[in-house]
């Protein structure tokens, strides 16, 4: 039950956050005919996301309790399950970012890896302040 209680705060904390930043970022500055340009892209599209990600590992992480998460494989799956889950859902439903030569692919895998990284390390800092 405590896997499932962290994949649950992630969730909630991924889809707020990126409901936020779509109706206060993307909808107004992007729109529907996406953006123009590389860092563009990056700007209001990959580091928003980014932000998204980070809060929700870090919030999953945060509440993982203590006797489990001195394990390296079973806090990883707890704090980067929702990021990860989120990303496998959206390659299935959005094909065209499947494509292995375009730069959206790999900015989407590099925002997740990322974004993982920094959350766990921001628990770590906070968990062992």
């Amino acid at each position: 039950m405590t896997l499932v209680r962290c994949w649950a705060v992630g969730i909630v904390v991924l889809v707020l956050t990126e409901y936020v930043q779509m109706t206060l970022i993307h909808d107004p500055l992007v729109g529907p005919d996406g953006v123009g340009s590389f860092g563009a892209a990056l700007a209001l599209v990959h580091l928003p996301n980014l932000v998204c990600v980070v809060l929700a590992t870090w919030a999953a992480a945060r509440v993982h309790p203590e006797p489990w998460r001195e394990t390296p494989v079973r806090h990883l799956a707890a704090a980067c399950a929702a990021p990860a889950a989120a990303q496998v859902l959206l390659l299935a439903l959005r094909p065209d970012v499947l494509d292995p030569a375009g730069a959206a692919l790999w900015m989407s895998m590099g925002v997740l890896l990322a974004g993982c990284a920094v959350g766990l390390l921001l628990d770590r800092l906070v968990w062992t302040s």
